[in-house]
Formats: structure tokens, C-alpha cells, sequence
């Protein structure tokens, strides 16, 4: 059966990818001039570029790894490339669609092969090398983004600087280089403890044993500890070599685990709703929450942001969680926005404080022209205790 959603879904996805550079080429073709080598260019580019990914992937197994890399980094950035000139020529496919009934385009601007179409083409790919650009920029630099919030509960604490980084997708295409990067990056902010909000990795963990990636994490320092939960990633990457792989890294995995950390607060970790249809099925949160000191704060980490008003309902003070990207590329944050009560930010439920993180990583292409890769610092003041009341 798993199986079999498998090939449905790989099925889906190559026609979906197949469709969208039909239409990029053939329009491709429709403005450059009907003969010559700008179209004989043209159509072997394209081919290099659509076949890179796919060839990468089949080719990662047998030939020498710096070939399938060169592949696989050509591929993945033009997957944004394709995105950005799939949405570029649809507004110019519906700007020609009004003047069909209402005509206002010149002359000179109609029809195809022409110089003005000419113009047209060089102009999107101008703008689609630009913005793939600048979006591969943004996202190789994470920033680090600090929020304050005041827990109404007592605890042995007055406060804790807690440092969140979701959606690492460690992998081929972030690896240890831009990880060593983020860790000093988490480092420098001295936290108390250190979060992991799911899809640390990206795909298979073998790649990363190769590249000894569990050494680089080892050195991510916190007073408390560094803690983790699975994503939906981890499944796709199998499950048992993932979670092995964080232990053997020195993070310690809460799968539908509950922790208290100094005795001063509680960790609650779930497992990943993909558990439902690849592991076991997760625990239900009044059940994990059942032995609680609610007079603590209650830390819960959950990677997918589903079902917001169950936090609320269970009494957990904050509730961190990642997995939307905020849609990583444009236009894609809007269908976030409509799935997700949060798609990213904060928002307060009652008396529960929710943060969802855009990511730190990217997944797919290494391209963000929606929002910046982030490390989330957090500085919680518990406004209960006694040592805050006393001001």
C-alpha cells in the first residue's frame, strides 16, 4: 500500500514537472525567431536543465558523487527558475488573454516570432536569472530574529533564552559547510536550551554519514541541552536512521516524550502526523500532558502547525512549530495561509503563545523570494515567579 501512494504520488509530481516546462519551452520557442541557432541553443539548454534534477537523483547511485552534485545543484536551482518563468508567463499569457477582448497591445506586440517577442523573452529571462538569484542570496543567509514573551506561570527560572531552528533539511544541498555556519550562528546566541523543530534532514541519512554532518552537529552548546523532534522528512529519510543519527549527534529526540529540563519546566515533544501513515500513530496531547505539573511552563514542540486550539485546550504556554516554509517561493505563501491557521509568526490563542518558523533551510530548491531563513531566539519571562513579582 505505501508502496503504491509512492508510485501514484512520484506519478503526479513527474507529470506535473513534465507540463510545466512543456509550456515553458514551447513558449520559449513561440518568441524566438522560427529558425536559427538562438532556438537550437535554446532547446538544448533547457534540456540540460530540465533533465539535471532527475538524471541527479538516478545517477547519485552509481556514478562519482561530485558529478551527481554538479547535477543535482544545476537541477535544483533551476526548479525555482522554472517556477518564477511559470508565473511570469501566465501574467504575460493573461495580459494577451484581455486583449483578445478588449485590444490595447500594438501592433508591433502581437503575434509570435517577432522582434518584439524577441524583447519579451530576453526580458523574462532577465528577470527569472535576477530574481533566482536573489533569492539563492536570501537564503544562504539565515538571520536571527528575537521575539519576548511573558509566561504567566511560576517557575525556579525568571526567565529562559530558548534558540528554535526548524527545517534545517540537511542534505545535499545544505550540508556542512552552511551548517557549520548555522551552528555558530545558534552558538553566538548563548541559549539556555537549544530547539529542533523537525526535517533536521532532508534525505537519506547515509549521505550525511559521508559527510560526517553528525561531528558538525555535536557542537551546537546550550546550558540545558539540545533537543528535537521529527518531521515529516525524517520518515521520508527512515525514521529509525534518523532518530539514531541525532542521538549519535548528541541531540536528544522527544518522540511523543515528555522531559522536564532542570526541574524548572517542561519539554513536550510529538511525534510527526506522517507517524499515522508511515510509523506507529502518535500520542494524543491530553494523554502526553496527563502527568504534568501544569503549575510549571510547558514548552511543546510540534512540527506541523495543525489544530492550534489542542495546545490552547491542553494548557501549553508555548507551542513552536515549523514545516510551511511560508511557501519558500512566491506566490506559494497564499496556499499556506489557506492550509495553515499560521503559516508564519506568532499568534497567541488564550493564554497559549504559538510561533511558526519560516525555517531555517530550504527544501528542494536552495531559493527563497518569500521570506528569510531564520533563527528564532526567544526570551521567555515567566511573570508568575517569585523572583518577578517582587519588582
Amino acid at each position: 500500500m505505501k508502496h503504491t501512494g509512492f508510485i501514484i504520488f512520484f506519478s503526479i509530481v513527474l507529470s506535473l514537472y513534465g507540463l510545466l516546462n512543456f509550456y515553458i519551452i514551447r513558449r520559449g520557442l513561440q518568441a524566438l525567431p522560427a529558425t536559427g541557432w538562438p532556438r537550437h541553443w535554446f532547446i538544448y539548454i533547457m534540456l540540460i536543465l530540465v533533465l539535471a534534477y532527475p538524471l541527479s537523483r538516478i545517477l547519485e547511485r552509481f556514478a562519482h558523487p561530485a558529478f551527481s552534485q554538479i547535477l543535482v545543484q544545476i537541477g535544483a536551482y533551476y526548479l525555482a527558475a522554472m517556477v518564477i518563468a511559470f508565473f511570469a508567463l501566465l501574467v504575460i499569457d493573461l495580459v494577451r488573454l484581455i486583449h483578445h477582448f478588449l485590444p490595447f497591445l500594438p501592433t508591433a506586440w502581437r503575434g509570435y516570432h517577432t522582434a518584439a517577442s524577441l524583447k519579451v523573452f530576453l526580458a523574462v529571462v532577465s528577470a527569472v536569472a535576477v530574481i533566482t538569484l536573489a533569492g539563492a542570496i536570501n537564503a544562504y543567509f539565515p538571520r536571527v530574529r528575537a521575539l519576548d514573551l511573558a509566561i504567566e506561570k511560576s517557575s525556579p527560572l525568571p526567565q529562559l533564552k530558548v534558540v528554535f531552528a526548524s527545517d534545517l533539511h540537511l542534505g545535499t544541498l545544505i550540508h556542512n559547510s552552511r551548517m557549520r555556519r548555522m551552528v555558530e550562528l545558534i552558538n553566538r546566541q548563548n541559549p539556555d536550551v537549544i530547539l529542533l523543530g523537525g526535517d533536521i534532514f532532508d534525505e537519506d541519512v547515509a549521505s550525511l554519514s559521508r559527510l560526517n554532518m553528525a561531528q558538525v552537529l555535536q557542537q551546537l552548546r546550550a546550558s540545558h541541552g539540545v533537543y528535537a523532534i521529527p518531521g515529516n522528512h525524517e520518515y521520508f529519510s527512515g525514521i529509525d536512521r534518523a532518530l539514531d543519527y541525532m542521538e549519535e549527534a548528541g541531540i536528544t529526540v522527544l518522540r511523543d516524550r515528555v522531559l522536564k529540563v532542570e526541574n524548572a519546566y517542561y519539554l513536550v515533544g510529538r511525534d510527526d502526523r506522517q507517524s499515522r501513515s508511515m510509523g506507529s500513530g502518535r500520542a494524543e496531547l491530553h494523554a502526553l500532558m496527563d502527568t504534568l505539573d501544569a503549575a510549571l511552563p510547558i514548552i511543546l514542540m510540534d512540527h506541523q502547525p495543525f489544530h492550534l486550539e489542542e495546545a490552547e485546550k491542553a494548557g501549553v504556554d508555548l507551542q513552536l512549530s515549523g514545516h510551511t516554509h511560508h511557501g519558500q517561493l512566491f506566490p506559494f505563501e497564499f496556499i499556506t495561509q489557506k492550509v495553515y491557521e499560521v503559516s508564519y509568526g506568532y499568534k497567541r490563542k488564550g493564554n497559549t503563545h504559538v510561533y511558526v518558523s519560516c525555517g531555517a533551510g530550504t527544501w528542494g530548491p536552495p531559493v527563497r523570494t518569500n521570506s528569510t531563513p531564520e533563527i528564532m531566539v526567544l526570551n521567555l519571562h515567566f511573570t508568575g515567579s517569585p523572583e518577578t513579582n517582587g519588582l
